[in-house]
């Protein structure tokens, strides 16, 4: 594993590949003080196709590749590694990989802790890539916090490829963004509120919205997300004492930086350089 010291004290954000990138900007829009080092994991993305051991695995290894580079909080702005992994690092590795002071957190919580606010009829709807959906995370989190709400969900197994590929807007691709979102709809007539829970798809929310009726809200994770990490400094004023606040921003990924410099800009909405690491 390549080691860092040179991020000493800036906050991690992991994903799969791109879709973390959308957090990242909700992060540095809302908290741009801290400074931030994105790591996507591009040559094994993507991960919603993937067993939970090997998600399980995959995150691990980017998440200790973090602390190594000297990151004390870990963000995983991607679902499938919240879903498949999270607990998991939290309650045995953590304390194997890191000291006392490490943290990682995820993108579901925060999400459950306040999904029942947006909703009249007690009918939620997720859309999710396979490994999202198939854990069951979602309902599972909500039930604690809102055990009255109905969670149906939907597994848009093309959407990350379409966006990724930035074929989102085509002709073919928005017949199978229409497709999944029916499929959704069809579950239950009661559907007010749904959530994308896949951090890649906000890019597409534009499109989904104008297959929605109008009643019904759609909710992207990037704000929930930097509010309840806003939240979370302002309880643990240790950790924000840890963090170092230049306002920067340094990006990684483990496949070509080229391609990644190209496609970033579709979720940042900016030009970036970022630098190729080896994941070991």
């Amino acid at each position: 594993m390549q080691h860092y010291n040179n991020h000493i004290g800036a906050i991690g954000v992991f994903d799969s590949g791109y879709g973390g990138l959308t957090v990242l900007k909700s992060l540095t829009d809302m908290l741009p003080q801290y400074d931030y080092v994105y790591l996507g994991d591009n040559a094994r993305s993507p991960y919603g196709t993937r067993s939970y051991n090997t998600v399980y695995e995959y995150t691990l290894q980017c998440v200790a590749q973090l602390f190594a580079m000297g990151c004390p909080l870990v963000i995983l702005a991607c679902n499938t590694a919240s879903a498949k992994a999270l607990r998991t690092i939290q309650q045995q590795d953590l304390q194997h990989i890191a000291t006392s002071l490490h943290r990682v957190l995820g993108v579901i919580r925060p999400t459950t802790e306040v999904i029942g606010n947006y909703t009249k009829t007690n009918h939620v709807g997720i859309l999710g890539t396979n490994g999202t959906i198939t854990s069951h995370s979602y309902p599972i989190e909500i039930s604690h916090t809102f055990p009255k709400l109905v969670v149906h969900q939907q597994a848009c197994p093309m959407w990350v490829p379409l966006i990724e590929n930035n074929a989102h807007n085509t002709e073919g691709g928005k017949y199978f963004i229409k497709q999944e979102i029916l499929a959704l709809l069809n579950l239950h007539k009661e559907i007010d509120t749904i959530l994308l829970a896949c951090t890649h798809y906000p890019i597409i929310a534009p499109i989904i919205q104008q297959y929605l009726p109008p009643h019904i809200t759609l909710i992207s994770q990037g704000t929930i997300v930097a509010n309840s990490l806003k939240d979370y400094l302002s309880r643990h004023t240790t950790m924000q004492q840890n963090l170092t606040s230049n306002g920067t921003q340094h990006y990684y990924t483990t496949d070509d930086a080229k391609l990644f410099n190209e496609k970033s800009g579709l979720f940042l909405g900016k030009n970036i350089v970022s630098t190729k690491i080896e994941i070991e």
